[in-house]
């Protein structure tokens, strides 16, 4: 591929992954929550490489051409968010006081949940779909399905650097400031709210 194009959806999507979301407010809540935010931002990554590895095989455009399917999984989704939202909203994520430790949660747990933040959110899936494809050559030297991975795998790595620099930053910052943690904390449980309500209705009500 040119390093043109390679350059190009890099800074496409690196706009993207700037954009606050479902994905930033997990990396908030591990941040605040854990003493390394390393599996839960591993998480959201293992999500966008399984979203990589769906459209370069090419199952995205099979699922995009039935309303059915689709709709199935935006409603999952969706439906995911808003859970996760108010989990957020009734056990906010506030710095432990001194003698009042959480009990750890582990790292399979918190990177499981991050892994069904980025890949069952719809807008990952639609975004990837309609972003992925423009930006390969199908009369390139390289085989369409490597193309698309290699963008993913640009893609992903963006969102390492993002989502672990939100993480660690509202750590060093937050975890001082446990009223403006519980404040941020609820900000981020209703965005999730809203997005998952709003996916659900543009998609399966309206």
């Amino acid at each position: 591929m040119a390093i043109g194009t390679v350059a190009a959806f890099w800074a496409v999507s690196f706009l993207f992954v700037l954009t606050p979301g479902a994905d930033w407010a997990y990396a908030i809540a591990a941040g605040l929550r854990h003493r390394t935010v390393a599996p839960a931002v591993g998480g959201l990554l293992t999500g966008h490489l399984l979203m990589t590895a769906v459209v370069a095989a090419g199952v995205a455009a099979l699922v995009a051409r039935s309303p059915l399917v689709l709709t199935a999984l935006t409603a999952v989704g969706a439906a995911y968010l808003v859970w996760l939202g108010i989990a957020t909203l009734v056990k906010p994520s506030v710095p432990p006081q001194a003698g009042m430790e959480q009990a750890p949660e582990s790292w399979v747990r918190q990177a499981v949940k991050g892994l069904g933040i980025s890949g069952l959110n719809p807008k990952v899936f639609l975004l990837f779909l309609a972003l992925l494809p423009q930006f390969t050559d199908t009369g390139g030297r390289w085989p369409l399905a490597v193309q698309i991975v290699l963008l993913g795998v640009v893609h992903t790595a963006s969102c390492a650097v993002v989502y672990t620099g939100v993480g660690t930053g509202a750590r060093l910052v937050l975890r001082a400031r446990p009223a403006a943690a519980r404040v941020v904390t609820w900000i981020s449980g209703a965005a999730m709210i809203v997005l998952g309500v709003v996916l659900l209705f543009e998609r399966v009500i309206g």
